[in-house]
């Protein structure tokens, strides 16, 4: 089948003429992309419509086969992984649409997961973009550095309404802009609030489970998380909340930092391996994305393989729990009562929660427990909404593009709430959701509409 988004002198027949090895492979000896896999790709073309960066630019080397024959070529000698390479890969939001549409089922997920590592060590950066990259790293995964920044942050939004101040925001560079205008809204007070350690069941205990906070979740999304422990606790779970937990490294994952993502993987393993609970619990698409990914990760070393297993294993989106509760046939069914919450409810697909983990249903079977609550659908629910880890920061114009055709996608479905169960994706559409007749439409992370609902609370602003 030739795809209609195939553009004109695209050679076919790829899967068959396979190219001779030209020299050492580009790419060093640690975790380099397999053989296997690469070949897995016919160049059918059905991944294209699905790409963000191949809707947006008609690139070829700017879509999923594209990349994978960059790879090839790098693998073989052919070509170095500097320049276009690198372009081309760092241009990849890593949505892993592609993932879900290949009929052949190639895995390009670990294809850019050990492609972009190799990158990062082997491609020196300009000196500007290894800062700013550097300064992201130092901050985002570290919760006390974010709670420090929630002060001046604070400071920062107030003096922002001072129009002489607004107009120095705005001349500021692309990049730096890109961070300044996702700056999510702070509060002090929830920046430094904390879970209670341990939130018994309500009623008889249908499970027991651990949550992992987050970083940016944590201290800029609190209210998601007491949301979180409340449904769950009213759903019949004990919910214990490691006090001492720290990030989990998806961010560094998603970017090929390997060394600091794989330290933080056997930290969070460490942590919570040893925790008598039925499930470890993420409200947070990217992480429970990496988390169900330990495993892979850390296949080949010996001390850690098994325990990253096991622990993969026992990873839960907080959706698929609840959907869970809900189909048992031995006391199933949601036990919390519901208030109705009337009005149009549209839900975002996060990637890393509806590509990379394959939750599509659960989040809807959810939200439809609410009553009088109408689940609209979005169109292109597919397509990335530009967020994509740190994409935003380092790619803000591609980024800008996926983030205003997604807000008009959002417009036309007509929604009184929009929720999506990514911190990334609810500040990226915070930015460009808004206008004249969207100014106030509520953002949330479906447990806030969920608790709503089960406390007879108004429904929240954010």
């Amino acid at each position: 089948m030739t795809s209609t988004h195939e553009p004109a002198g695209t050679p076919t027949g790829a899967a068959e003429t396979k190219i001779p090895q030209q020299g050492p492979s580009a790419f060093d000896d640690v975790h380099p992309p397999q053989r296997e896999l690469l070949d897995d790709c016919v160049h059918c073309g059905f991944c294209l419509p699905t790409c963000p960066t191949y809707v947006l630019w008609g690139e070829e080397m700017d879509s999923p086969r594209g990349r994978i024959l960059l790879m090839d070529l790098a693998e073989k000698g052919d070509i170095g992984l500097d320049g276009p390479f690198t372009e081309h890969m760092d241009n990849c939001l890593g949505c892993m649409a592609c993932v879900t549409a290949c009929p052949s089922g190639v895995q390009y997920d670990k294809l850019l997961e050990s492609v972009r590592p190799q990158i990062e060590r082997n491609v020196p950066r300009s000196a500007s973009d290894k800062l700013f990259r550097d300064a992201i790293f130092a901050l985002f995964p570290y919760k006390r550095r974010l709670r420090a920044a929630a002060l001046p942050g604070a400071l920062y939004q107030q003096l922002r309404k001072v129009p002489a101040i607004r107009k120095l925001a705005e001349k500021l560079p692309g990049q730096l802009a890109a961070m300044e205008s996702l700056l999510p809204p702070v509060s002090v007070r929830e920046a430094f609030a904390t879970l209670p350690v341990h939130t018994p069941a309500v009623g008889t205990r249908r499970a027991r489970v651990a949550l992992l906070t987050g970083c940016v979740q944590d201290v800029f999304f609190h209210r998601v998380n007491e949301a979180t422990v409340r449904v769950l606790a009213a759903e019949g779970c004990d919910v214990l909340v490691p006090r001492d937990q720290q990030c989990c490294g998806a961010l560094e994952v998603h970017a090929g930092r390997e060394e600091s993502a794989l330290d933080r993987a056997r930290r969070t393993i460490a942590r919570f391996e040893t925790l008598d609970v039925d499930a470890v619990v993420t409200n947070v698409a990217g992480c429970g994305s990496s988390m169900k990914d330990y495993g892979h990760l850390l296949a080949d070393d010996p001390a850690w393989a098994d325990r990253a297993a096991r622990f993969s294993a026992r990873c839960r989106d907080v959706h698929e729990v609840l959907a869970d509760l809900y189909s048992r046939e031995d006391d199933g069914g949601p036990r919390a009562p519901r208030t109705p919450v009337t009005g149009r409810v549209a839900y975002h697909d996060a990637c890393h929660l509806g590509h990379a983990q394959g939750v599509r249903n659960q989040p809807r079977e959810v939200l439809r427990t609410i009553p009088e609550l109408e689940l609209v659908d979005i169109a292109e629910a597919s397509l990335c909404c530009g967020s994509a880890g740190i994409y935003n920061m380092v790619k803000p114009d591609a980024a800008a593009d996926l983030g205003v055709r997604k807000a008009e996608k959002i417009r036309d479905a007509k929604p009184d709430v929009v929720v999506t169960a990514n911190p990334g994706c609810l500040l990226q559409i915070g930015k460009y959701l808004p206008n004249e007749d969207f100014a106030d439409v509520p953002l949330l992370h479906p447990v806030q509409l969920l608790d709503a609902s089960i406390r007879g609370a108004a429904v929240p602003r954010r």
